[in-house]
């Protein structure tokens, strides 16, 4: 069950990193699964601030490995 451990991170993280969830079978997450080659659930993709693919896992979520990714990326301010 990945839903536990996600809402775990998201809590963690508070304002260090956003979490956003794609259910793959609306409209957006089918466009998702198809922008980054999503073929089987769950997949965890973590993008670092410009956009670009930092890590990608599937299935069971390292979460040690995956705290110390988020932690080890530069820190991004909002554009207003």
């Amino acid at each position: 069950m990945a839903k536990p451990v996600v809402d775990r991170l998201e809590r963690e993280w508070g304002s260090q990193a956003k979490v956003v969830r794609l259910d793959v079978y609306s409209g957006l997450g089918q466009a998702a699964g198809n922008r980054y080659g999503i073929r089987a659930i769950p997949t965890f993709i973590l993008f670092d601030g410009q956009g670009n693919v930092s890590y990608r896992e599937v299935g069971r979520l390292d979460t040690g490995k995956v705290k110390n990714l988020v932690s080890s990326l530069p820190k991004v301010t909002e554009r207003k």
